[in-house]
């Protein structure tokens, strides 16, 4: 007996919670178990559409049983899985392999070759095999529906405290601490910088007050996105983060995560080293101050 809830959940938001809480609510001695699939489906239909993702698969799964999964399955999405129709994805799946006896999707569910499955055909086939199904208003706030796409689009703008009140939490990168040019260690502020990122929802370029985490330890870090621009020369991209009050950090081919609590300002090309000194200290002194409230 298990009840079973459907999604790709990027991100597990406070709409995603909101479906896993009434699962909870629902479940009468039934396993819930968590169905969701990876890649994100996009990357087979249109993968030059396919969006940048707000969680790692791992996090996914953490975060689906922080907030009530007993269990998360995980489809792999293939063409093939693409192509199977609605009645055997209800058949091979939530009857043969997970035994449904409920269902709790949203209300925009859609499922089986070219999404022809949706609510109507998902509650026939309900009827059909034995299982209920719930079906749940999509969450909105400020009017707007709550969804991957919108969070997003506002860490894609710098906007993460917006982002974090619709995560419940601040949105964070996983990656691996690799070498850069060592400017930050050379001026007095080394930094860590986050590589191995690929596919993740980075935000805009600018400087942001939040948390580098290396194994154990999660310290309060001034966090800079972009090119350096007050330095000569082209540069790549980067993820950096200085921990705040720290000596003597090797973190060098460690896992690591960088958490984003609030936006501090635009990266900007200063004159001289001098001004970015003299802005970076400011910028460190409000990052203190907001990582401890």
């Amino acid at each position: 007996m298990t009840l079973v809830v459907i999604g790709v959940f990027d991100g597990v938001h406070k709409g995603h919670q909101e479906i896993l809480s009434r699962a909870k609510e629902l479940a009468n001695g039934e396993k819930i178990i968590a169905l969701t699939f990876d890649p994100h489906p996009t990357t087979v239909f249109a993968p030059e559409r396919a969006p940048s993702l707000l969680t790692t698969l791992i996090d996914r799964i953490e975060l689906l049983k922080i907030h009530n999964a007993d269990q998360v399955a995980v489809m792999k999405f293939t063409k093939e899985f693409a192509a199977i129709s609605p009645e055997d994805f209800v058949k091979n799946i939530l009857v043969d392999q997970l035994s449904v006896t409920k269902v709790v999707v949203g209300i925009d569910f859609t499922y089986g070759f070219k999404a022809v499955g949706n609510i109507e055909t998902l509650i026939k086939s309900g009827k059909e095999n034995g299982f209920e199904v719930i079906v749940m208003d999509l969450k909105a706030e400020d009017d707007q529906k709550i969804s991957s796409t919108r969070i997003r689009t506002y860490i894609l703008e710098g906007k993460v405290e917006l982002a974090r009140e619709l995560l419940t939490r601040p949105h964070r990168l996983d990656g691996v601490v690799i070498h850069g040019e060592k400017r930050g260690r050379e001026i007095g502020y080394p930094t860590a910088n986050l590589g191995d990122i690929d596919g993740q929802t980075i935000p805009a370029d600018g400087v942001y007050a939040g948390w580098l985490t290396v194994g154990i330890n999660r310290w309060a870090a001034a966090i800079s996105i972009g090119t350096n621009p007050t330095f000569e020369g082209v540069r790549a991209r980067q993820v950096e983060a200085y921990a705040l009050d720290q000596e003597g950090l090797d973190l060098y081919d460690k896992k690591a995560t960088i958490e984003f609590g609030w936006r501090l300002r635009e990266t900007l090309k200063f004159d001289g080293l001098a001004a970015l000194l003299e802005q970076m200290a400011k910028d460190c002194s409000r990052a203190r101050e907001l990582t401890e409230l």
